[in-house]
């Protein structure tokens, strides 16, 4: 039995457990939040070390991404220094890889090109931004506003890129839940910013991020994420959404955050994190045929 276990800065209320087999092998998958303890993530890590499989980290990225430059977060640096036996990934591998595949895959079902997509965090989502350029959307990109609170829409990657080579070498340096909602900040929601959730067809990205600002009404429109609970998804149904598109499967009501999915990957991979290469996990997701959720709350609309 392999064990797979995501260690996660965001709330207990969260967590989850499943049994599951993927090609041939049985796995116990678990994510534990830690409330935003990061001195807590860092015992947990380190118990455990040597005694599961592989670990995701949640609810904090290692790195973020901006084109070819990423820049190292200084808090997950600290949470996995004494990390030496066991594997540990954040899910980039998985954004850069499975997300891409997931929006080619969305846009043979649903036309992405010229739709207006609101990305609240490319740094992020760096392959899902990327995807989504390339397919044609029109890209209102929220990493001012959503990460710093910085009300100032950029209009594409090339400008996000820019401002990054500016800030990220400092913001990088910030504590984290300064930038991301962590611990019971993530059960928080409150309406602000509603225009650029209005202006678009479609709001992609991290579900934190989304939530953290939902407005009250998302009638007619298409949320592209990944991470939900029920009671994420009963939130989106009240509020009108028209359709929720997960870009990692559901597991018994549930779509894992991109760190579980990225660890369960190199458990079946079986190689040094060092060695796993892009084209590693394309063939193995091939082999696995993860496939985007897509869940139609009113099947009445369709999109224009």
């Amino acid at each position: 039995m392999k064990r797979v276990v995501s260690i996660s800065l965001g709330s207990s209320a969260r967590d989850h457990r499943v049994q599951r087999e993927i090609l041939g092998e049985q796995f116990i998958i678990e994510r534990i939040g830690t409330d935003g303890d990061m001195d807590k993530a860092i015992k947990m890590f380190n118990d455990l070390d040597g005694k599961v499989d592989a670990f995701g980290l949640g609810g904090i990225d290692l790195y973020l991404y901006a084109g070819k430059k990423r820049y190292l977060l200084r808090d997950a640096k600290k949470i996995i220094k004494n990390i030496n036996k066991t594997p540990i990934v954040d899910g980039s591998g998985l954004k850069n890889t499975l997300e891409r595949r997931a929006i080619r895959h969305v846009n043979q079902k649903i036309n992405l090109k010229d739709k207006k997509i609101l990305m609240v965090c490319a740094l992020d989502r760096f392959g899902m931004a990327e995807a989504l350029k390339d397919i044609g959307a029109e890209l209102l990109i929220g990493d001012l506003i959503f990460g710093l609170g910085i009300p100032v829409p950029l209009k594409s990657l090339d400008a996000l890129h820019n401002i990054a080579q500016i800030i990220m070498p400092v913001v990088s340096r910030l504590p984290f839940k300064l930038l991301y909602p962590t611990g019971n900040k993530q059960e928080e929601s409150r309406d602000k910013y509603s225009k650029y959730y209005q202006w678009a067809d479609i709001i992609a990205g991290d579900f934190h991020y989304i939530k953290r600002y939902l407005p009250s009404n998302l009638k007619n429109k298409i949320v592209i994420t990944n991470t939900v609970t029920t009671s994420d998804i009963d939130l989106l149904k009240q509020r009108g959404l028209n359709k929720l598109i997960t870009t990692t499967p559901e597991f018994r009501g549930r779509s894992f955050g991109t760190n579980v999915m990225e660890a369960i990957l190199v458990t079946l991979l079986d190689k040094p994190l060092d060695e796993i290469r892009v084209s590693d996990y394309l063939n193995i997701l091939r082999e696995i045929d993860f496939e985007p959720r897509l869940e139609e709350f009113n099947q009445d609309y369709l999109i224009k």
